[in-house]
């Protein structure tokens, strides 16, 4: 991996000279990019914040972020060439490629969609008040659950991890809503438990974890294994004591990688320049900056990169 030349240098360069390319993707301000994030309260939408604010820092080129359902919506956004760079999940993007997985993506693989980088372990919490009386996932059967926003990657996690505890569609009652609702859902115990996929600390957790005692379902031994001989995609992964109050041991669970992605017809020099802008300035993140970086931002990409991340990270 070579960064020997100036980037920043080259990023307003190329700030400049990309504009005219993207004019006939984006319509209307050409050197406005836009990137679709995540529900408010999950980490996609802080952080691609973040990353509006490099952006418009260190090139010519604007971000405009908008809240979605996160990876799966996201995934068809890029495919439909409607965003140019999304947050997306390792597994979506893999699924969306392949046209396999699950049932929104099967069929004809998403053969434009591109990586760009991977960023962070998205981990896996499973929510509860802390009085449930749930201590374990198989727990869970029979239960009123939030699985995630419809289609959204975490409503896909969430029915696979159920799935290989042996607990069916049939075996509790699903609910669908953004992480904010969660919380509310579970504030109001109008659930008995919530998933909810982000990098710790989770906004709307911690929220949550200020005004009620909440606790975290463990997923560890024999289910963990299980879950990742079946889908390769999920690592170990541990919410660190302390990292929501009241929640004072390390707890067990699994993660995935968040990655940033876009599609083919997005020009080499701007994604170079997005890529550069990003990496060049991890200094400047707010969030998940132990994580990312130039260095790691490779590991865990399932599918071809895009021609400007390859300049970038070759």
């Amino acid at each position: 991996m070579s960064h020997d030349f100036n980037r920043r240098s080259f990023v307003k360069a190329a700030g400049i000279t990309g504009i005219a390319g993207l004019a006939g993707c984006l319509g209307g301000d050409g050197n406005t990019l836009s990137w679709d994030a995540g529900g408010t309260g999950g980490t996609y939408y802080p952080l691609s914040g973040n990353f509006k604010d490099i952006l418009e820092d260190n090139t010519d080129y604007s971000l405009q972020v908008k809240s979605t359902g996160a990876s799966v919506e996201n995934v068809s956004s890029l495919n439909r060439e409607e965003a140019d760079f999304a947050l997306i999940q390792n597994d979506i993007a893999y699924f969306a490629t392949n046209g396999t997985g699950i049932e929104e993506l099967q069929g004809e693989g998403m053969d434009n969609i591109r990586g760009v980088a991977t960023l962070y372990p998205e981990t896996i919490h499973v929510i509860t008040q802390a009085d449930s009386g749930i201590e374990s996932v198989e727990d869970l059967d029979g239960a009123a659950i939030n699985t995630g926003a419809p289609g959204s990657g975490t409503q896909v996690n969430a029915l696979q991890i159920l799935e290989t505890a042996g607990i069916t569609e049939d075996d509790f009652e699903e609910q669908n809503a953004n992480f904010d609702t969660a919380a509310d859902q579970i504030r109001d115990g109008d659930i008995d438990a919530a998933f909810v996929v982000g990098g710790w600390p989770v906004g709307s957790i911690e929220d949550l974890a200020t005004s009620n005692d909440i606790s975290l379902v463990e997923i560890s031994g024999d289910l963990r294994e299980d879950i990742r001989s079946e889908a390769e995609w999920f690592a170990d992964d541990t919410v660190p004591a302390g990292t929501y109050n009241g929640v004072d041991a390390d707890v067990e669970t699994v993660s995935v990688q968040a990655m940033i992605a876009t599609h083919d017809g997005v020009e080499d020099d701007v994604v170079e320049t997005v890529t550069a802008a990003i990496f060049d300035n991890t200094d400047d993140l707010n969030y998940k900056a132990d994580f990312i970086s130039a260095d790691s931002a490779q590991e865990g990409m399932p599918i071809d990169l895009h021609p400007g991340a390859e300049a970038y990270f070759g």
